[in-house]
């Protein structure tokens, strides 16, 4: 038994010695404390992050003499050795420059700034916890070369370089390595299915063509962002936000936000995290009642309901119901309706529209967002090597705009990935599924409120006799307009009312457009990717291969897609690889070379090279000069291939090759006002393929019912929809002047095969080339003639490609400085144009959307006094041109304040701040059709966010 109990005493002693603990505390240069940074055993993944007061302390298994580095962003790392069990390492940390941090988006690879091959921004923990914005989405408008279009307050889409909807198909959005657009709509979501605030960990957005790297969708810019681990980030933090949004038209509101993030390492093999968020507010309220003309869609500033009796307005619906009130004369003269069928002759040809309803009457402005992920994490061999599982969930209520107007009501994402990696490779997988839940488009749900009420047939009747009535009273043709509107809105159901709350309910819930507007969807996308370096394993150069594999679901029920007999299946595949090697005695030169090979199973295959070179100039490097070459391609999207909507006035069409003979449609004959045609009394179906081979452009239509001129009609019959090509040439500039960093970089982009729409005219009957005719008064008439002058046709919103030229070129300039001791400033500016001959092309939208001047300056102080901070941003924009199909107009000019104070408060391990985005209140709107942008002012606490 003594020799026993002397053999355990000494494995006793042997485990005891081979613990070495170690602690110490990471302050900067001030020697303010510095929370979150990380230390870390030098060539081991064994580390831990400073609490809220700058201090650690860490156990390991290793013993003396090894290595401890501190590191965080926006410092320069430092070293320490350490020799023996309980020493106390005391980092000092001196403050670096934005050229110093490190971004993985450009190559894949972690790399500084400073020699990145392309333009890259990066928005880090000081801009998170410093901005002046309401959140830190938010925050990332005052990024240089990036804009923020605002949907709702909810609802905000990042765009850069141009050409930037709502619906942005031409912009990437990875959250830890995962897509988060939406599979039904196929572009981002804004944060709806992003990461709260006390998760996040940096975000990087490379502006420009990325397809090299990240296949079709990265063809204008790419946000990145990622998340804290809880191997390195574990306790509890917390947020939470109360304040007010401001708006002329919806007045004062509350608004809240607050969110948890729990995460806890068991041991160096396992970790897991939640987070939860929840926002509630009220949405900005649309309320522009100016008309738009129905063709263009354009704002025409001085239509309203009362001089124009065709009025469509922007946030006015159930208008878009109009029709030419001499047919209706004339049917109801041929039917035996009017006593006297010459009554026929006293009405003019003039389109007249329905009455519609304000948008206010239609939703209720519920702005909610909840968020919730989770994720369990494994590293078997309590190395780099890890084992992940990570699910995700958004749900709440929005406003969105694209063709329509749509009031997104308890919309459910959810996303799961596996992922397995270390620092040289990763092989990931999930699903992202998508439910509209009761969401439903507010543009039809006037329609059919009114039709509930009342069919068009009978409301465009009464009107028509009423007008007749007028007019053999005495009235001019004005006061006979308005008394026969008056005479038909008789009895209309009026907002507040139970019969139009009925109405509402059996509306929103019935998705056939013609009957009701509920907006259905179950789709899903299925996305696979790997990438493995050489680096480690070749001294030539760095090498990367890789791959990915998606594929889309798509399952609206008919109700977007031609998906009426079931889900619409289409996969993508890609491969690339990219060497980078350095050149010259001190590796000076920096060459990055890659090239990437993708496949639709509905295209030809392509190949997007990359070449970029990165040289350092002056005795410390301070300057670097880059050039790069790239190409980019674009798969047609989700819409541009399969859509299928009727949005009323008309129906966006999308061209797989498959697609426009999907889209299949009823015709009753009592619609076709033409007579000899052997339709007349019947129902016919039609489907989309004449939107492409037997069409005439819209806008020639509008031209020959002006002057009633066949020469004017202009034949469209526009190409099947392939994909889009973008080569892109850009400098730039990186470098250190004493105390003042600058990055400046300039590109043109030239575009091949440009995705468009382009609106079209398709005739019941005859063909567009004018062949088939019949006799009318004893002259051979063209039927396609006969067919638009008594507007028997269809209008399509026909996806394809332009042979025009379509060109872009800009340029952006950062300057960051300190000055008055430590006080940051910083102004960035920038300058985007697109080359394009709108009017020789009037048929096409390029949708470019993007001013072409903006300014944006930042003053602050992270530490005016001890443990308190200000910032202040300022933004100005110049005017510009929103195209869209469902508005478009000017945007004038805007400029924005955003400011905030903050207080540490170290022995609460929280953070209190008070700010407010849009201070001096100037409303303002980034897109036609939106609700004016008002103020929000908040206060939050935080805590132990590291």
């Amino acid at each position: 038994m003594k020799t026993i109990f002397s053999i355990l005493l000494l494995l006793f002693c042997g485990l005891s010695y081979s613990q070495t603990t170690f602690s110490g505390s990471v302050v900067d240069d001030n020697n303010q404390p510095i929370p979150g940074a990380n230390i870390i055993i030098v060539g081991t993944s064994t580390g831990v992050v400073t609490d809220f007061d700058g201090n650690f302390s860490l156990t390991t298994s290793q013993s003396p003499p090894f290595n401890v580095q501190a590191s965080i962003v926006g410092f320069e790392t430092a070293t320490m050795e350490v020799t023996s069990n309980n020493q106390t390492l005391n980092f000092v940390l001196a403050e670096g420059t934005s050229l110093d941090e490190v971004v993985i988006s450009a190559s894949r690879t972690p790399e500084r700034i400073f020699e990145s091959p392309v333009t890259v921004e990066r928005f880090g923990l000081k801009e998170i916890k410093n901005t002046a914005s309401s959140d830190f989405y938010d925050g990332l408008e005052n990024l240089k070369g990036v804009d923020i279009n605002t949907n709702s307050l909810t609802f905000k889409s990042i765009n850069t370089r141009g050409f930037a909807t709502f619906a942005n198909t031409r912009f990437m959005q990875l959250v830890d390595g995962m897509d988060n657009a939406a599979p039904a709509l196929n572009f981002p979501l804004g944060n709806l299915l992003g990461m709260i605030e006390t998760d996040v960990q940096s975000i990087e957005l490379l502006p420009g063509a990325a397809s090299a790297l990240y296949g079709a969708n990265a063809f204008n810019g790419i946000l990145f962002m990622r998340s804290k681990s809880p191997f390195e980030h574990s306790g509890i933090s917390a947020y939470y936000k109360q304040g007010i949004t401001s708006q002329e038209a919806a007045g004062d509101n509350d608004y809240k936000d607050y969110g948890i993030r729990v995460a806890h390492k068991f041991s160096e093999k396992f970790a897991t995290k939640v987070n939860f968020s929840y926002l509630q507010g009220t949405d900005w309220v649309a309320n522009d009642t100016r008309g738009k003309d129905r063709t263009t869609t354009f704002v025409e500033n001085n239509s309203t309901r009362e001089n124009d009796i065709d009025y469509d307005g922007v946030n006015v619906y159930g208008d878009i119901a109009t029709i030419n009130i001499k047919t209706v004369a004339d049917r109801l003269a041929s039917l035996g309706r009017l006593p006297n069928p010459a009554l026929a002759n006293l009405v003019p040809s003039v389109n007249v529209s329905r009455t519609g309803y304000d948008e206010a009457d239609l939703t209720d402005y519920d702005a909610k967002s909840i968020k919730a992920d989770w994720g369990f994490y494994y590293r078997p061999w309590e190395n780099d090597f890890e084992i992940q599982y990570v699910g995700k969930i958004g749900s709440g209520s929005t406003v969105y705009q694209g063709s329509n107007r749509y009031s997104i009501k308890n919309f459910f994402l959810q996303q799961h990935k596996v992922e397995i990696k270390n620092d040289n490779f990763f092989l990931r997988g999930y699903v992202t599924a998508d439910n509209a839940g009761d969401s439903y488009d507010m543009v039809f749900t006037g329609v059919n409120i009114n039709r509930q009420w009342k069919s068009d047939e009978v409301w465009f009747g009464e009107y028509t006799a009423a007008f007749i009535g007028g007019t053999l009273a005495g009235l001019d043709a004005n006061q006979a307009h308005a008394s026969a509107r008056q005479a038909a809105d008789t009895g209309r159901f009026e907002p507040g009312t139970p019969e139009f709350q009925s109405a509402f309910n059996t509306v929103i819930n019935d998705p056939d457009v013609l009957t009701g507007s509920k907006f259905r969807d179950e789709s899903k996308i299925y996305h696979s990717d790997a990438n493995y370096n050489f680096s480690h394993l070749t001294d030539f150069a760095d090498i990367q291969v890789g791959g990915s594999y998606r594929k889309y679901v798509l399952n609206s029920f008919g109700s977007i897609y031609t998906d009426k007999l079931g889900e619409i299946p289409y996969s993508e595949v890609g491969l690339y690889t990219q060497i980078q090697k350095k050149f010259l005695e001190d590796e000076r030169l920096k060459l990055t070379a890659s090239i990437r090979y993708d496949k639709s199973e509905l295209f030809d295959a392509f190949f997007s090279p990359r070449i970029s070179l990165g040289y350092n100039l002056g005795e410390d490097n301070n300057h670097n000069l880059r050039a790069s070459f790239q190409t980019g391609f674009r798969n047609p999207d989700t819409q541009a291939l399969y859509i299928g909507f009727n949005v009323g006035s008309i129906i966006l069409l999308g061209s797989a090759p498959d697609n426009p003979q999907r889209d299949l449609r009823t015709v009753s004959g009592d619609d076709i006002s033409t007579t000899g045609q052997g339709i007349i009394g019947t129902s016919f179906d039609y489907d989309g393929t004449g939107a492409y081979n037997n069409s005439f452009t819209r806008t020639s239509v509008a031209a020959f019912a002006a002057s009633q001129n066949p020469a004017d009609l202009k034949i469209a019959n526009p190409g099947i929809v392939k994909p889009e090509q973008v080569s892109s040439y850009e400098v730039g500039y990186r470098g250190k002047l004493d105390k003042v960093i600058i990055d400046f970089s300039a590109y043109l982009n030239q575009y091949q095969d440009f995705i468009t729409t382009v609106d079209v005219v398709n005739p019941y009957y005859g063909d567009v080339q004018l062949s088939q005719t019949v006799p009318v008064n004893g002259t051979s008439t063209p039927l396609a003639i006969i067919a638009i002058a008594n507007s028997d046709f269809q209008a399509y919103r026909a996806y394809t490609n332009t042979t025009a030229d379509v060109n872009s070129y800009g340029a952006a300039l950062g300057v960051t400085t300190k000055i008055f001791g430590d006080y940051d400033l910083g102004m960035n500016y920038t300058y985007a144009k697109l080359d394009f001959d709108r009017d020789a092309n009037p048929d096409f939208q390029t949708n470019f959307n993007t001013p072409e001047h903006k300014f944006k300056a930042s003053f602050g102080n992270t530490n005016l006094f001890e443990n308190f901070g200000f910032n202040v941003a300022w933004r100005w924009s110049d005017n510009y041109i929103w195209e869209a199909s469902f508005a478009t107009g000017e945007v004038p000019a805007y400029h924005v304040l955003d400011a905030q104070i903050n207080l540490r408060v170290p022995s609460l391990k929280s953070s209190f701040k008070a700010g407010a985005s849009n201070l001096l209140g100037d409303e303002y709107f980034t897109a036609v059709g939106t609700g004016f942008i008002g103020s929000q002012y908040y206060i939050s606490w935080t805590i132990n966010n590291l």
